[in-house]
């Protein structure tokens, strides 16, 4: 049995490990690695290998990321924005208007003759740019600086940069810097390749210096057929069409206009009588920066501040492209605008259209049907009479030799003006359906529907046509009545009135009512929140005639009149679809609810606080809320025990009903589940994703850049319902808007020496800066500028806006916080400012010249001419700048330590004003000043801390305050003649009128150096007393003295006596007397030496000695301790 049941057995199933089944098995659970990336396929080959090579590149790659970030700001351009200004700029002669007539060509396909103020094309479906081109004067490169957005900085590279490039950029830096493009031309005439190829590197590396590392250099190598290379000229417009731009900070607050076109409306007969009155002139251009509000004031640049008079937008005269989807602009919409070039020849303005004929400067022979057509056109042009007046001057021949007959001959026919007035009501309702089209009048509707408060208007007012002429017989027939009638009572002046003005007739009320029909049809956003309001002060007469309330029923046999029954209802309804407003009109207004009614008082209940404002705000639950939860508060008052009384109180319980159930604890699965929630969110935030790489935290700059956006479309979306006309109402003139500005009470030069070269800057004005006052900034003098700044000079200040002359006064910050007075500007170092001008927001840029006259010979002798260059700091505040001030003063009377001084001060008053100063002598004795004196005048009693000479000068330091001078002179360059513009000349310095008019300065004699005598000075003699003699050394006691009060020297007593001559005999004594004089000497000097020497000897001898004596005691103490030492070895014990 064993042996069955071992056969019976059955083998366990092996899996196949090869074969096609076993490769099939494989192959289903191997993961598809074909959408893996590399770091997934293979995750060791990525690893990281070194953690100090990963923080390096995780370092340098935030650097990179956090070097390109920036301040997210909010982008404030409107959906239509305003062209970009692209500024063409350059010293003379290096191809500024060619440039721009490619760009032109390149752009539009137009080939444009002048160049002369901005050029407006379109580019692409959302981009326009405005072309200007900048003239070689400082003014305009100061003007077009502050507004241009894309700069194309022009240079001949055969020459180099030149002073006005380096010029412009610094005025850049100050105003805001734009993009800026640099642009290398004549490249034609270097010929040499290599030298070609340093000359760019060269130019290219020197213009990063200046703009940025990187900056866009583009290089036009030649000219063919006065163009440049088409594909440089393609290649420039392609980046000023993609280029972006990042917001000014002064563009983004204040609302500025480059005006493209100007008109003089001043009426011509007072230009007749008085040449030189103001005029008024109307600007045009398109608005920039931020929305222009209506009367605000503004600074035209070169002009001065002026007050917009009226303020109004236009047509775009050079509008965007259609939004369909197209590849490229059409030909129609390749349009350019500019009116200061002749470009277009059409002019639509207002209330007017220009068109531009040729006149006498064109010589070509003309074919006769253009020349019919010009003296047409010549002869409506100078017309003077209108064509009634024409009408009735012209007279009618009906046969040939008979009488001509004239307009005053009809009138007078009484059969023709009864036949007229007959057909009176055919000819104005046909006279009504004709003129629609132009505009001028148009076909009266009910005035029911126009004004929904005329609730007794019935039809047409004054017996016009109901539907444009199509009035029936019967009609005809009551106006020919009513005519008849009229004709009765009126004099026959009346009867010969020209019915063809009847048109001009309520021309206000009809335009009243057109524009309530258009308010009807706009969603007006004020009128649906405060109803109708009265617009312009306009009221709407009610004037109904009797005879037009008394029609027939049934008119022509088609229509019916309606029914008083009808007319109720109509009303009723009208009524009931009325919006409730409390701007009503002052004469109409409509039927008003009485709101004492209760029926009516339903409607204002949910109006107040306690109504039902929405479905899920109920005020009476609300209530019960705040009642409810007041409950809450007091049940944390329990069971209490008065003291007192001894009374228990207790707090009564709520009992739950049966029907509510109290809420649960959470279980631990609940609990676990919130946790996991939390795990995953926490991981998510933290941990690193898929790809494993280490990334820094961004999420606060995403953020930043999050609200910007959202800001953004905030501001484009909360106008973008409204219509046009309340839009600038309550928004301002936004960006982008072309707009019509009058300005009155102009200056005549401004139209009379109008120059469209130099461009017109018309900036706005806040509020702030309308005032003038004193401003306190931080300087610094410009290092390429030759001369040292001086205070009190006139200076030449461009700040915001504006252009002006003032006189500053430089100081510097002492450590009291003192602003000490500075005569001139320190070098390398900045400095305060404080002069009289107007009033800027802080940190405002500015710089300084001193003087804008563009004459050649000045600019060689200035060179750079931008002297300082700043930011303000305070505005309006009186900061006090002292200068220091010695007074001097000597001594007249000395006691002891005190003295009595003069000549410091002139009164009593004046030393009192200064009791308890501080002075101080040349030799440094420190004083004060205690009172005056009575006599001389200005005398007064001062305290030393030593006794002063009658020699001494004594000072008093002090500071006194400088006032700043108030003065304000605005640049009007663009009032001065057409070739002086360039050459404004403001306040002259004493020094300048001097040189001028050849005036030499007188010599000071008190400045001149003189030859100085001065008288030797004799100082008493020393005299020591006796008794401190005594206790000198000899050699310290007075031998003689050596000078006397008389001034005669001892020693000199001898000079005046007789020389004594000797004898032969005497003679040879004395000279055996010499002889044995210095034999002596001889001897004693030599037995001087001797001992000396003897000495010398002897004293080596006696340190022998005493050297061999405490040898010998040394040896004898050595044996005395060591036979010590062995008495003492032998006395021990032995152990």
């Amino acid at each position: 049995m064993a042996d069955e049941s071992a056969f019976d057995k059955k083998k366990s199933h092996r899996a196949k490990q090869a074969g096609r089944k076993a490769e099939k098995k494989k192959n289903k659970n191997k993961v598809d690695q074909s959408n893996l990336s590399a770091r997934q396929r293979n995750p060791k080959a990525f690893a990281i290998q070194s953690v100090v090579r990963a923080e390096r590149q995780f370092r340098r790659k935030e650097d990179v990321i956090a070097k390109k970030q920036h301040i997210p700001q909010v982008d404030k351009t409107p959906l239509e924005p305003p062209p970009i200004v692209v500024a063409v700029v350059g010293p003379p002669r290096v191809g500024k208007t060619t440039l721009i007539n490619n760009l032109i060509k390149s752009f539009i396909k137009t080939n444009v003759t002048n160049t002369n103020g901005p050029i407006t094309i379109v580019t692409s479906k959302k981009r326009r740019i405005t072309l200007i081109e900048c003239n070689n004067d400082v003014n305009s490169m100061i003007d077009i600086a502050k507004c241009a957005d894309l700069v194309l900085l022009l240079c001949d590279a055969s020459f180099g940069f030149e002073m006005e490039i380096f010029e412009f950029l610094n005025i850049c830096q100050v105003h805001g810097m734009p993009k800026i493009m640099g642009v290398l031309t004549h490249l034609d005439m270097i010929k040499n390749a290599k030298t070609l190829k340093t000359t760019k590197k060269t130019l290219k590396h020197r213009f990063w210096t200046e703009v940025y590392s990187g900056a866009k250099l583009f290089y036009l190598s030649g000219i063919i057929h006065g163009e440049y290379l088409r594909n440089e000229i393609k290649n420039l417009s392609r980046f000023i069409s993609v280029m972006k731009f990042r917001n000014l900070s002064w563009r983004t607050t204040h609302a500025y206009v480059l005006a493209d076109r100007l008109e003089d409306i001043t009426s011509q007969e007072m230009i007749r009588k008085d040449p030189k009155v103001s005029r008024d002139v109307v600007l045009y251009g398109y608005v920039r920066g931020v929305p222009l509000m209506k009367e605000s004031m503004v600074h035209i640049a070169g002009v001065g501040d002026m007050k917009i008079s009226e303020l109004s937008y236009l047509p775009d005269p050079c509008p965007l492209p259609s939004s369909e989807k197209k590849r490229h602009l059409m030909e129609r919409e390749r349009q350019i605008y500019a009116p200061f070039s002749g470009v277009g020849g059409i002019v639509y303005d207002k209330d007017a259209v220009y068109i531009e004929l040729q006149g006498s400067h064109s010589h070509k022979r003309e074919d006769e049907e253009t020349n019919e057509k010009k003296a047409l056109l010549k002869n409506v042009v100078e017309t003077t009479e209108t064509v009634d007046e024409q009408m009735q001057e012209t007279g009618f021949q009906l046969f040939s030799g008979g009488p001509v007959i004239y307009a005053d001959d009809v009138k007078d026919d009484e059969y023709l003006q009864q036949h007229k007035r007959v057909e009176s009501d055919d000819s104005d309702s046909d006279g009504n359906e004709s003129d629609n089209d132009s505009g001028i009048d148009q076909s009266e509707k009910d005035e029911s529907k126009k004004v929904p408060w005329e609730n007794n208007s019935v039809g047409g007012s004054d017996g016009e046509g109901d539907e444009g002429g199509e009035s029936s017989d019967e009609e005809e027939n009551e106006n020919e009545k009513a005519d008849s009638e009229d004709d009765d009572s009126e004099s026959e002046d009346d009867e010969t009135e020209n019915f063809d003005t009847k048109w001009k007739e309520k021309l206000g009320e009809k335009a009243t009512e057109a524009y309530l029909e258009r308010q009807k049809t706009s969603k007006n956003i004020m009128k649906l929140v405060y109803g109708d309001f009265e617009i312009g002060n306009k009221t709407i007469d009610k004037k109904q005639d009797e005879s037009e309330e008394e029609d027939d029923e049934e008119l022509g046999g088609l229509f019916k009149k309606v029914t008083d029954t009808q007319k109720k209802k109509h009303k009723e309804k009208e009524r009931l679809d009325l919006e409730e407003c409390t701007f009503f009109y002052a004469l109409d207004k409509p039927n008003l609810r009485d709101w004492t009614s209760d029926d009516n008082k339903q409607y204002l209940i949910n109006s107040f606080v306690t109504g039902k404002r929405s479905a899920d705000e109920d005020a009476d639950e609300l209530l019960k809320l705040d009642d409810a939860s007041d409950g809450d508060d007091e049940e944390l008052f329990g069971d209490f025990e008065d003291l007192e009384t001894g009374e228990k109180h207790t707090a009564e319980e709520d009992k739950p009903e049966t029907g509510t159930k109290r809420k649960a604890e959470m279980t631990k699965s609940e609990i676990l589940d919130k946790k996991m929630k939390l795990k995953a969110k926490f991981d998510s935030e933290y941990d690193n994703p898929d790809d494993h790489r280490i990334k820094g935290d961004h999420s606060y700059y995403e953020s930043l850049k999050a609200e910007a956006l959202k800001q953004s479309e905030l501001n484009k979306s909360v106008f973008e319902n409204l219509d046009n006309g309340l839009r600038v109402e309550v928004e301002g003139y936004r960006p982008g808007l072309y707009v019509r500005m009058l300005f009155k009470h102009m200056p005549s030069e401004f139209v009379t020496n109008f120059d469209s070269s130099y461009p017109i800057l018309i900036g706005a004005l806040n509020m702030a800066e309308q005032n003038i006052g004193f401003v306190s900034c931080k300087v610094k003098k410009h290092r390429w500028y030759k001369k040292i700044l001086k205070t009190n000079d006139p200076l030449i200040i461009s700040l915001g806006w504006r252009r002006f002359q003032t006189i500053p006064i430089y100081s510097k910050i002492e450590d009291d916080l003192k602003c000490r007075y500075l005569k001139y500007t320190p070098e390398h170092v900045t400095c305060n400012m404080h002069f009289y001008g107007p009033i800027t927001p802080q940190n405002t840029g500015f710089l300084a010249l001193q003087s804008v006259n563009n004459n050649p010979n000045d600019i060689k002798q200035v060179g750079f001419r931008i002297a300082a260059t700043g930011s303000v700091n305070e505005i309006n505040k009186s900061t006090q700048i002292v200068k220091k001030l010695k007074l001097v003063g000597t001594p007249l009377k000395i006691y002891k330590k005190t003295a009595f001084i003069k000549d410091m001060f002139t009164t009593t008053l004046e030393v009192a004003k200064f009791e308890g100063a501080k002075i101080k002598t040349v030799s440094g004795i420190r004083g004060q000043i205690k009172k005056a004196l009575n006599k001389p005048e200005g005398a007064f009693r001062a305290t030393f801390e030593d006794k002063i000479l009658m020699s001494d000068i004594i000072f008093c330091r002090t500071w006194f305050k400088v006032d700043v001078t108030k003065f304000y002179a605005p640049v009007v360059n663009l009032l001065l003649p057409t070739g002086a513009k360039n050459a404004w000349q403001g306040m002259k310095t004493k020094g300048q009128l001097k040189r001028e008019k050849n005036i030499k300065n007188d010599a000071n004699t008190d400045s001149m150096y003189t030859e100085v005598k001065r008288a030797p000075k004799v100082f008493k003699p020393l005299v020591i007393p006796k008794n401190l003699q005594k206790g000198l050394p000899y050699r310290f006691k007075p031998k003689e003295k050596s000078t006397t009060l008389s001034g005669i020297n001892p020693k000199d007593k001898f000079k005046n006596r007789v020389a004594v001559i000797k004898n032969p005999e005497e003679q040879k004594v004395s000279n055996v007397m010499k002889m044995l004089k210095t034999n002596y000497e001889k001897k004693k000097e030599v037995q001087k030496e001797s001992t000396a020497l003897r000495l010398q000897k002897h004293k080596k001898q006696q340190e022998e000695e005493e050297w061999r004596k405490l040898k010998r005691q040394k040896e004898l103490k050595k044996k005395i301790c060591r036979h010590l030492s062995k008495m003492g070895n032998k006395k021990k014990p032995q152990m």
